[in-house]
């Protein structure tokens, strides 16, 4: 008998505005950083703390880790794609851009 899967990762997904960010990333510190803030949201997207505001559209939330200085903006669709709005704190991302 195979053994039980684990809990199945959430799809990532980048808007145009941090896909765009994503171009900017070049060295492999950076690029460690954002893998291991993505692979948290993945293995569980409600991590990041909601930011209070507008309730018409989806919740927008932030992860941040201290440790690796970076900080992410994401929502969770209702079928629990995590779309990734801004990146913020890796050396190469200057802010972040708006939803």
């Amino acid at each position: 008998m195979a053994p039980p899967h684990g809990p199945r990762r959430a799809r990532i997904a980048f808007s145009d505005s941090a896909a765009k960010q994503l171009e900017n990333l070049t060295s492999e510190a950076e690029i460690h950083a954002l893998d291991r803030a993505l692979a948290a949201i993945s293995v569980d997207p409600d991590v990041g703390e909601p930011i209070p505001g507008d309730t018409a559209g989806p919740q927008l939330r932030q992860y941040a880790d201290e440790f690796e200085r970076v900080r992410l903006l994401y929502w969770v669709t209702a079928l629990r794609t995590t779309v990734i709005s801004g990146l913020c704190g890796l050396v190469a991302v200057q802010g972040f851009a708006a939803v």
